[in-house]
């Protein structure tokens, strides 16, 4: 009984399709004329693409405005909490060691 591959979601269909887009897109702009393509479908899309934008735009805007409060707070906190400062202070003290014993000259 051979076994069956199940079908492709809409979300890897999308994937795949981007990754495909970003893969074969430098080897379409070698192609001549290429520019001219992509200008003339910038024309025609791009007062499109601003219409379609503009609707989205103040919601975005108003939800980022509501989550942003609490995200900074949560990295002040993160912040505080690490001990970042002295984290580097070894590494640089370590590798400032390495460099001696390896007599390599500091600049």
């Amino acid at each position: 009984m051979p076994i069956r591959i199940p079908a492709a979601t809409k979300t890897e269909v999308f994937c795949f399709g981007a990754a495909g887009v970003g893969a074969f897109a430098p080897f379409y702009m070698m192609v001549p004329g290429a520019e001219e393509r992509i200008a003339r479908q910038t024309v025609k899309w791009a007062p499109r693409w601003e219409r379609n934008i503009t609707f989205f735009k103040s919601p975005v805007e108003r939800s980022i405005q509501k989550v942003t409060p609490p995200v900074a707070r949560t990295v002040q906190r993160v912040d505080r909490k690490l001990p970042l400062e002295n984290v580097a202070k070894r590494a640089d003290s370590r590798i400032k060691k390495n460099f001696d014993i390896l007599g390599i000259k500091r600049t």
